[in-house]
């Protein structure tokens, strides 16, 4: 008997109302007695995860004119600091200075240094507040509340910023979601470009490294963008130089009177452009690679970019002939915040046992200004699979070399042009020190292989990725393990649809963060924001394929392994209704679950402690499914 299968009456509507106390009520009855069942095995793990996740971890990094700046979580704080000659960090924010439960998301540089604008909010919460400081006196300039990005200084006092509409209308009285841009100058501010510009689209800006060009993307979703340029201190000149068509492009730099531009256009996997600033003449620098250009800056004369190759990042040294020369990492891993002050460039690397490396790129040379490593005896393996229509599905295999069991902790996202490349879980290391193996599936939908790779996997084709996890599981129980499959946010979607299409495979769920109703995620928060990548439910062929597999839509009356759900109340992008009407669903059929609901905890992050404490139940969740002691 299936509970609901139309979308049409949905009983539990009332739990997406957060500003209701009995829907709170509701919610923390059941998170508390999940955290009490949790709670044994949690204390026992949670010096072990702590250990780890306390480990100084650098999120980004960024380099002005004479300094590098990096934004660390360290022990229980985050911090932004200069790295100075020896290593060490000559820190400039703490996040325990601004009040408790403050999560700092992340920071901008002016080209000099001396100035810098961060983002925090209480939980990780997405909309939050961003303060501009001058680095030298530790002075708060200035205070923007909201969702900012792009922050362009003019000169001591004037500054563009991009402003991101999830709730209310533009100025313009465009419907949110939108952005616009703003130029403020003592605390006044106007509105100076994207009038107009409809729902959906997306505004990425910056400055050049040379010739003061101002440099914008103006993205619709997460499959085509468009390059606009023009003076940095002319709005009015920023106009269409590139695009046009169903692709991305986004813009590199400027150099010697050529636009230096990259194009996902032909197979999708990227190619580096040189266009003409007088005549817009269009000549390609280096063509499609067999695997996906991820980012790229301009370093002197040359290109420094950033590719994926079975999910692990190469790094290319490229001149503007297209002559290239490469750097490789070991282990396997993953290169981001890649960025340049025109004469040096720096980037992170990390992946499963290194926290960080800090990369300098100086006269085409490569060195390490700082690292963290784990030390063990874990190995890294890559295997493959193939998916119910053949298509090749690549796996990483992280286990300890000295102890291995048939407990497999299986994580996967699958969407949104997202890679799932070597990164460091500090929660999942001790349960690779007790024999536990932790696998991560590169599924379509993400951006492991171009750009055709995540358009297999997103709207009416979004069953290609659940196929793609499915053929990854069937695998791995045909060599004995015993199961938890993980996801968190649309990874929480996929989790989501293998309990409800294929439970025999696994034998427990962890759905983190997730998007579930897929009949009404639209009305909830920046939901709208995802229609590009899922379709629409308001339109009737859309909301067909949708309704197929939605999880909420799709429990049935049949056995299904124990499942936790959990989220988290500051959680103001992925609403956490999807986590409670789904855990009503599962109540209601009398199937094993439990809904963990973190009290101080957003969708882009939380406090070191914070983390800890729900990384510690999540784990003790999967050590109970598989009793391990």
């Amino acid at each position: 008997m299936c509970i609901m299968n139309t979308g049409d009456f949905d009983p539990y509507m009332w739990l997406e109302n957060l500003n209701d106390p009995n829907v709170i009520q509701w919610a923390l009855e059941r998170s508390d007695r999940a955290r009490m069942i949790l709670e044994p095995l949690s204390r026992k793990l949670m010096s072990r995860i702590s250990k780890y996740y306390s480990l100084p971890y650098v999120i980004s990094v960024d380099i002005s004119k004479s300094n590098i700046f990096i934004l660390l979580r360290d022990g229980r704080s985050f911090k932004i600091g200069k790295v100075m000659e020896d290593g060490l960090l000559n820190e400039i924010v703490k996040s325990e200075d601004i009040g408790d439960d403050v999560v700092i998301q992340g920071f901008q540089l002016s080209e000099e240094g001396d100035k810098l604008a961060f983002s925090f909010s209480i939980g990780g919460a997405d909309e939050g507040i961003t303060r501009i400081l001058d680095v030298k006196s530790n002075e708060v300039l200035d205070e923007l509340k909201g969702r900012i990005g792009s922050i362009v200084w003019l000169n001591e006092e004037r500054y563009y910023y991009v402003r991101f509409y999830g709730k209310e209308k533009t100025p313009d009285g465009i419907p949110p979601p939108a952005q616009r841009v703003f130029l403020r100058e003592k605390g006044t501010e106007e509105m100076v470009f994207g009038e107009g510009l409809p729902s959906l689209h997306f505004i990425g800006l910056k400055k050049s490294l040379q010739s003061n060009k101002a440099l914008l993307s103006i993205r619709y979703g997460w499959t085509k963008s468009d390059v606009y340029v023009g003076k940095i201190t002319d709005p009015n000149s920023w106009s269409f130089l590139y695009g046009g068509g169903d692709f991305i492009t986004y813009p590199i730099d400027y150099l010697d009177g050529k636009y230096i531009v990259a194009s996902f256009d032909g197979e999708g996997m990227g190619r580096l452009l040189a266009i003409n600033e007088k005549n817009y003449e269009v000549n390609e620098i280096l063509g499609e690679q067999p695997y996906p250009l991820e980012e790229a800056v301009i370093c002197k004369d040359r290109i420094v970019a950033s590719y994926l190759v079975n999910a692990s990042a190469k790094i290319k040294l490229i001149n503007m002939k297209g002559k290239w020369e490469e750097i490789s990492f070991e282990p396997p891993g993953t290169v981001s915040s890649l960025n340049s002050n025109g004469e040096k460039c720096v980037f992170k690397y990390e992946s499963f046992l290194i926290p960080y490396r800090i990369y300098l790129i100086e006269n085409g040379k490569t060195k390490i200004i700082c690292s963290n490593e784990v030390e063990g005896g874990f190995e890294i393996r890559e295997f493959w699979v193939e998916s119910k229509d053949y298509t090749k599905i690549h796996a990483f295999k992280v286990q300890n070399k000295n102890k291995q069991s048939n407990f497999v902790f299986a994580y996967g996202y699958g969407g949104f042009r997202i890679s799932l490349t070597p990164r460091f879980h500090p929660h999942v290391i001790p349960f690779i020190e007790d024999g536990g193996v932790f696998v991560i599936a590169n599924l379509r939908g993400g951006g492991e292989y171009g750009e055709k790779w995540h358009r297999a996997g997103m709207r009416e084709n979004k069953q290609n990725v659940f196929n793609d996890f499915i053929a990854v599981l069937e695998h791995l129980k045909r060599e004995g393990a015993k199961i938890v499959a993980y996801g968190v946010s649309n990874g929480g979607l996929l989790v989501g649809a293998i309990l409800t299409q294929r439970p025999d495979l696994i034998d427990g769920a962890l759905i983190g963060y997730p998007v579930l109703d897929m009949l009404r995620f639209d009305k909830l928060y920046i939901g709208r924001t995802w229609v590009t990548e899922y379709g629409d439910p308001e339109n009737p062929k859309d909301r067909e394929y949708l309704i197929r597999y939605s999880p909420y839509h799709n429990i049935t009356r049949r056995e299904y392994p124990p499942v936790m759900i959990f989220t988290g109340l500051y959680d103001d992008r992925v609403h956490p209704a999807h986590a409670l009407k789904f855990a009503a669903k599962m109540e209601e059929i009398g199937a094993p679950y439990l809904l963990r609901v973190e009290r101080k905890s957003g969708h882009s992050g939380a406090t070191p402690q914070t983390r800890i404490e729900e990384y510690s139940d999540i784990m003790a969740f999967v050590y109970h499914i598989f009793r391990m002691q």
